[in-house]
C-alpha cells in the first residue's frame, strides 16, 4: 500500500527524509529538546494507523549505521523533509541533505539513567538537577549511547547517556526515572601525596665516614710559645703529644710551603714553629739570634747592677761638728 507516492505499506509507518537542521525552518525551541519537525502527509498516514501515544520515532543512517529516538513537535514541514536538532544530527553524524531512515515504535517508561557531563563546569552550577530536570522536560525519549545538549546562562552543556534502564531506549515521558551521574569527562582524581624520605637524609650518611676520617678536636694539646721568640722550657704532656702530631704535621707542612708569587718574602719570614709578633715578624733569623744573644747578656749585667745598686745603711762618711 502506498500513500501518495512516498512509499508507506503495511500497518507501521517508516519512510525516508532528507534531513535539515532547525536553524533552516526559524525554530530555535528544537535546539532544547528532541523533537522534529515532520511533513504534514506523515500525519496523515499515521491518523489511519493503530498506534501509541505520544509518537516515537526511530531515527537511523544507515550509512554510519547510528541509531537514535525522537518524538514530533510539528507537521509543517516540506514534503520529502524534516527538520531536526543540530546536536541530533551530530550524534548520528548527519549532514545538511543526507538520507535518515524514520520508522514510529512504542517505548517503555524508564525507571533508570546515568549520565555523564564532558565537562566540570556543569557541575559548578548552582543546582544543576533542577536545571536537568527542566530541561528533560522538553525531551520524550533517551538512547543509551546518545548526547543530549543542556543549554543554562547562554551556554552549551553536552551530556552522555550511559545507561538506561529497563532497555537500551526508553520514554520519559510522565514517569518517575531515578537519575545518577558518573564523573565528567575531563575529571581528575586528585593524587594521594607519597610518603617521600626526608631530602637531607641521604647526604648526611654519605657525609658520615669523612666525618669519622676527621681527627677529633682535643682540648689543651698545642706547644707552648714565647712571645720574644726565645725556646720555651715547658715540653708538652706525652698524652698530648700523640694526639697533636697529625695536627703540627699539617700545619707545619701548609706553613712550611711557599707559593710561586711570594719568593720576595721567603727571606722576612721565621723559622718553623716559632711565633713572633711586632717588629720581630719582619726580621731575618740572625738577627733575631743576635738580638736574643744580647738579651742574655744583658740579663747578666742587670742581676750584678742590682746588687751594687742596693741600699745600704750608715755606709756615708763621717763628719765632727767641731770641723
Amino acid at each position: 500500500m502506498f500513500f501518495d507516492g512516498y512509499g508507506y505499506h503495511g500497518t507501521s509507518f517508516e519512510q525516508t527524509y532528507r534531513c535539515y537542521p532547525a536553524s533552516f525552518i526559524e525554530k530555535p525551541q528544537l535546539e532544547t529538546g528532541d523533537k522534529i519537525i515532520m511533513p504534514p502527509s506523515a500525519l496523515d498516514r499515521l491518523a489511519s494507523l493503530h498506534i501509541d501515544y505520544p509518537m516515537l520515532f526511530e531515527l537511523r543512517n544507515d550509512v554510519t549505521e547510528r541509531l537514535s529516538h525522537c518524538g514530533v513537535l510539528e507537521f509543517i514541514a516540506e514534503e520529502g523533509m524534516i527538520y531536526m536538532p543540530y546536536w541530533m544530527m551530530e550524534n548520528m553524524l548527519l549532514q545538511e541533505g543526507d538520507v535518515v531512515q524514520v520508522k514510529n515504535v512504542t517505548l517503555p517508561k524508564g525507571t533508570y539513567v546515568k549520565l555523564q557531563p564532558h565537562t566540570m563546569d556543569f557541575l559548578d552550577i548552582s543546582n544543576p538537577k533542577a536545571i536537568l530536570e527542566t530541561t528533560l522536560r522538553n525531551f520524550s525519549c533517551l538512547t543509551t549511547g546518545d548526547s543530549i545538549m543542556v543549554a543554562y546562562n547562554n551556554k552549551k552543556y553536552y551530556i552522555d547517556i550511559i545507561e538506561t534502564k529497563p532497555s537500551n531506549a526508553i520514554s520519559i515521558i510522565e514517569t518517575d526515572c531515578e537519575v545518577d551521574f558518573a564523573p565528567p569527562l575531563d575529571y581528575k582524581e586528585p593524587q594521594k601525596p607519597v610518603a617521600s624520605l626526608p631530602t637531607g637524609k641521604a647526604p648526611v650518611q654519605d657525609e658520615q665516614p669523612a666525618a669519622e676520617a676527621e681527627p677529633k678536636f682535643n682540648p689543651f694539646t698545642g706547644v707552648g710559645r714565647r712571645l720574644d721568640g726565645k725556646p720555651s722550657k715547658q715540653q708538652p704532656s706525652l698524652s698530648s703529644t700523640s694526639a697533636s702530631k697529625d695536627k703540627q704535621i699539617d700545619t707545619r707542612n701548609v706553613s712550611g710551603q711557599p707559593s710561586a708569587g711570594s719568593s720576595s718574602q721567603n727571606a722576612t719570614r721565621q723559622s718553623q714553629g716559632k711565633l713572633v709578633f711586632g717588629a720581630n715578624a719582619s726580621r731575618n733569623p740572625k738577627e733575631t739570634k743576635k738580638e736574643t744573644e744580647k738579651d742574655g747578656k744583658q740579663e747578666q749585667q742587670q742581676p750584678k747592677e742590682k746588687e751594687e745598686a742596693k741600699f745600704q745603711p750608715f755606709a756615708g762618711k763621717k763628719y765632727s761638728l767641731r770641723g
